[in-house]
């Protein structure tokens, strides 16, 4: 296991401003970073998980440290395989910390070993979410506020144009 290594997983659809947010913390603690694309066959995803993970490798391209891979299974399986010892997740708000509350103790049963480390992302993204950014882009709204440029432009290829 690598004490400097930690798995920042996600569905990512899309990335956001607020997720580069809390790799960017991350990497303050931590010298390498996963970012580790969730494929959930059964969630209906507005990018594939080919778009999702290019997606973040070119919104991350300018960070050190920083690796993406796509992952189906248990996230636990996908840290031990690597040789991670902890999981990065971010909290906007309160209502958050419920949710990755309790993945966090269902992680720790399956992997004893594996530490959650969370990040507070900063006050400027707690409002900002995937979904948010997908209905905003859905009604025309401008999204270059909440997403990476290249994020724009894939969402722009979609289908509806984002204003800028």
């Amino acid at each position: 296991m690598d004490p400097n290594f930690a798995l920042y997983p996600g569905t990512f659809d899309p990335f956001t401003f607020g997720h580069r947010d809390v790799l960017e913390r991350a990497l303050r603690v931590f010298d390498r970073v996963e970012v580790t694309v969730g494929v959930n066959l059964e969630k209906e995803t507005l990018f594939s998980t080919q778009e999702r993970t290019a997606l973040v490798r070119r919104c991350t391209e300018d960070l050190d440290g920083v690796e993406v891979q796509a992952h189906q299974g248990l996230i636990v399986d996908r840290a031990q395989k690597v040789g991670a010892v902890a999981l990065v997740r971010g909290l906007r708000q309160v209502s958050d910390f419920d949710a990755e509350f309790r993945m966090a103790f269902a992680n720790r049963k399956l992997a004893p070993e594996l530490e959650t480390v969370f990040f507070m992302t900063s006050e400027e993204y707690a409002l900002i979410s995937s979904s948010m950014v997908r209905d905003a882009h859905r009604w025309d709204g401008d999204v270059s506020k909440f997403v990476p440029p290249p994020v724009v432009e894939a969402l722009e290829q979609k289908g509806v144009p984002a204003r800028s």
